[in-house]
């Protein structure tokens, strides 16, 4: 067991030592599950697993455009399964237990019992980091989930009962999953079953049309039932040991004892059914529940203690909820032997000795801001599978892939910020990949747009080339003529040109940077002086009429104009002259007194969308860099006051109140924002600079202990502050004063102590002396 355990945890890039105090009491799950995306409550999971295991409220209701909340709801009081494939536009395979009368059905979350969905209490509930337990009313069946990376396990303790059943749901949608194509399952021998289910996403529709996703199972019964059955759309079919097409499952049927439990193991693979039976054997074959719990939780045990903070309890919460988002994210796609999912449900095999899992991955926009930062600064292994995954991709099909499912495009956004992300990872030290192939990927990705695919994004990018913007156009989607979010597709080509600019000068490639530093400054093209913001313009040059800088969707991909004109990270000094300094220190502390009333994003109501027009929005990723602009124009205090109440008010600890109420944590990016900020460090760039930069803001915690991925330690302090003490008075670092509010992110990385000596009512005469750097 003390092998496995350690061979699990190296795996992830993670240390063995452990203090005594655990942590995993700190991470709620079940915070911000009103309104959920599909992969944001899966807590049988351990971090970037393949297997991640939840129970499911809704999750056969699928969603209708394909990314609304559907899954586990925190209103919802009924569990119509427990679902393995948990991420970004994929979704399949459901069990659940039951008693008396067979159904085959889940049925309605609302109304007359129709199906074998049960009603559950919250109060015989548990939810943690790497394991999930819950009491089935309806039934008396405790059901308890756990995982390896590749390996889901179920145990369900029956009551006495002739007519205990356990379905296995495999032919039907769940989640983001889309229609099913096709499916299969079917028992091997009398305790093994294997099956796949065919799945066409939506976004595959115009992201990748004709794109496939595939997912396979094999699992391992501790019990045999006494009997099978089958059945499909077409009904049921007792005594019958497979099952295919769409709507496909088996039923298991047993007599129990009070008290017996079953076990399933069951290995998951999105190549074929031999690796999902390969990875079943190589992760779990001597496991059973409970060491694979105590393997699960010992996994997150360790990541947490990457990072530890002393406070208090309800920031701690947050802290460790938001942690446990960050590194659940991105999960795992390739198999134990290296096999990973290409296009249209195929398989590619990894290189020999791969330093990387390939993975599954929503869009990485507004990641930049924190996710990268936090895995560059402590959990580098996620890093790098991002990025390899990106740059295998890129040899597979041509280009990077903004979101991915299977290797299909599935892009959401459209402005693919991987090349920025790539750039930002060669600036801070990593670089354990071609560099070479990464920066000329990068630079494709941010000048090509020849046989681009749509679902590469940046599909207006010989616009953006022709005319230094993206000019405006009614009709979406975008093209080579311009886009419908021209404003903000500007802005984000902008910047994240500005990154590969930087890239290019860090490899001596100066006719590049000369070319992308130039199209850096297409957000000026748009800077309206009449009115001080960021207005779309039409290709003939004249700025977009009947304007309203509140008004979102025109212009702007899901935010407005008083959102985005401040989307210039790339050069906040020249943002800053361009509105005039103080105008922009009163314009700006304004908006954020008006948006705290709003809880600084769309007060109480529960939507992914809520805030999107409102006059600042930390529930959604173009505004979660505005709070630290004003270190640039000389009122760093501002940026620790704003930064701190964000903290505070916006994030929550209740499953309605958790990242705004209900809003979209995009596997754990908001939450990334929370662990930065609360630690109170930060950068507008996303440390794309040449010689990236931290900003400093209002640490929440007396002490954060922070296990740097180059192996040192960095202590950020804060001594006897209280939760009005926002204010930085002087700080230090290893005994130095520090008289600037921004410090260079190596020698941050160095390690050490960074102290910080915190008030109640401003310092304005710290941190003023010299502002960030702008341009490099």
């Amino acid at each position: 067991m003390k092998h496995l355990l350690s061979a699990g945890l190296l795996a992830l890039g993670l240390s063995t030592q452990v203090q005594a105090q655990s942590l995993l009491q700190y991470a709620h799950p079940e915070i911000g599950t009103a309104h959920s995306r599909w992969f944001f409550y899966t807590p049988a999971a351990v971090p970037g697993g393949m297997a991640k295991l939840a129970p499911s409220t809704n999750g056969h209701y699928g969603n209708p455009s394909g990314w609304e909340a559907v899954g586990y709801d925190a209103r919802h009081n009924s569990i119509e399964g427990f679902v393995h494939f948990h991420e970004w536009q994929l979704g399949g395979v459901s069990f659940m237990p039951t008693t008396g009368a067979l159904r085959v059905q889940p049925g309605d979350l609302e109304g007359p019992k129709n199906g074998y969905r049960s009603h559950f209490d919250r109060k015989n509930q548990v939810s943690q980091a790497g394991y999930y337990k819950v009491l089935l009313d309806d039934y008396n069946i405790t059901a308890e989930l756990t995982a390896t990376t590749r390996v889901a396990f179920h145990r369900y303790t029956f009551p006495e009962n002739k007519q205990s059943h356990i379905i296995l749901d495999i032919g039907n949608v769940q989640g983001e999953s889309g229609p099913i194509l096709d499916a299969s399952v079917r028992m091997t021998d009398a305790t093994h079953f294997e099956g796949f289910v065919l799945t066409a996403p939506k976004y595959t529709k115009h992201d990748d049309p004709g794109g496939k996703v595939s997912m396979y199972i094999y699992g391992e019964l501790s019990k045999r039932p006494d009997s099978v059955g089958a059945f499909t759309l077409a009904g049921v079919q007792a005594g019958r040991q497979e099952a295919k097409g769409v709507g496909a499952g088996l039923y298991l049927n047993y007599t129990t004892k009070d008290q017996e439990a079953v076990e399933i193991k069951v290995g998951l693979s999105y190549t074929s059914i031999d690796n999902a039976k390969l990875n079943l054997q190589t992760e779990a074959a001597d496991l059973n529940f409970d060491q694979a719990k105590a393997l699960a939780q010992q996994t997150w045990e360790t990541a947490f203690e990457k990072i530890r903070v002393a406070g208090d309890e309800d920031s701690k919460i947050k802290f460790y909820t938001s942690l446990f988002h960050v590194l659940l994210g991105r999960g795992t796609a390739s198999d134990v032997n290296g096999a990973y999912p290409k296009h249209m449900a195929t398989a590619g095999q990894l290189p020999a000795h791969a330093n990387f899992q390939f993975i599954n991955t929503d869009a990485i926009w507004g990641g930049y801001w924190n996710l990268t930062q936090l895995w560059s600064l402590a959990y580098r292994q996620p890093y790098i599978n991002f990025v390899q995954t990106q740059l295998q991709l890129s040899k597979d099909r041509g280009w990077f892939g903004d979101g991915i499912v299977n290797s299909e495009y599935v892009s959401g956004v459209g402005t693919n910020f991987v090349g920025l992300v790539v750039a930002a990872a060669y600036q801070a030290g990593i670089r354990d990949y071609d560099t070479a192939y990464a920066y000329a990927a990068a630079k494709k990705n941010e000048l090509g747009w020849e046989n681009r695919p749509t679902g590469s994004g940046k599909t207006d990018t010989r616009a953006f080339l022709k005319y230094g913007y993206s000019p405006y156009k009614e009709s979406d989607p975008a093209d080579s003529t311009g886009a419908h979010f021209s404003a903000s597709h500007t802005l984000e080509y902008a910047f994240s040109a500005f990154a590969v600019a930087q890239m290019a000068k860090a490899m001596g490639h100066t006719a590049d940077y000369k070319t992308l530093i130039k199209y850096s400054n297409g957000w000026r093209y748009l800077f309206n002086p009449a009115n001080h913001l960021i207005q779309p313009k039409l290709a003939e040059g004249t700025f977009l009429g009947n304007f309203d800088p509140y008004a979102s969707w025109r212009g702007y991909q899901e935010g407005n104009a008083m959102q985005y004109t401040y989307f210039v990270p790339q050069n906040p000094a020249a943002l800053i002259a361009a509105m005039g300094k103080d105008s922009f220190n009163i314009k700006l502390d304004k908006i954020f007194e008006s948006a705290e009333q709003s809880s600084f994003g769309g007060g109480k109501e529960i939507d992914a969308f809520a805030g999107i027009k409102s006059i600042y929005n930390h529930g959604n990723e173009p505004a979660l860099h505005i709070s630290w602009l004003f270190n640039f124009s000389g009122r760093p205090w501002l940026t620790q006051k704003w930064t701190r109440l964000i903290c505070d008010e916006f994030y929550g600890t209740a499953p309605i109140h958790g990242y705004g109420y209900g809003q979209d944590e995009d596997q754990g990016q908001l939450g990334a924002w929370y662990v930065l900020a609360s630690l109170g460090i930060f950068d507008v760039k996303g440390f794309t600079d040449l010689r990236p930069i931290v900003e400093l803001g209002s640490p929440r915690f007396d002490k954060a202990t922070i296990q740097l991925q180059n192996g040192r330690t960095l202590v950020i302090s804060a001594p006897h502050h209280t939760d009005k003490d926002y204010y930085i008075q002087s700080a230090t670092l290893n005994g130095k004063p520090l008289a600037n509010c921004w410090l260079y992110r190596d020698v941050l990385m160095k390690g050490g102590e960074l102290k910080l000596v915190m008030g109640s009512k401003p310092n304005t005469r710290w941190g003023i002396k010299v502002p960030p750097p702008s341009v490099q």
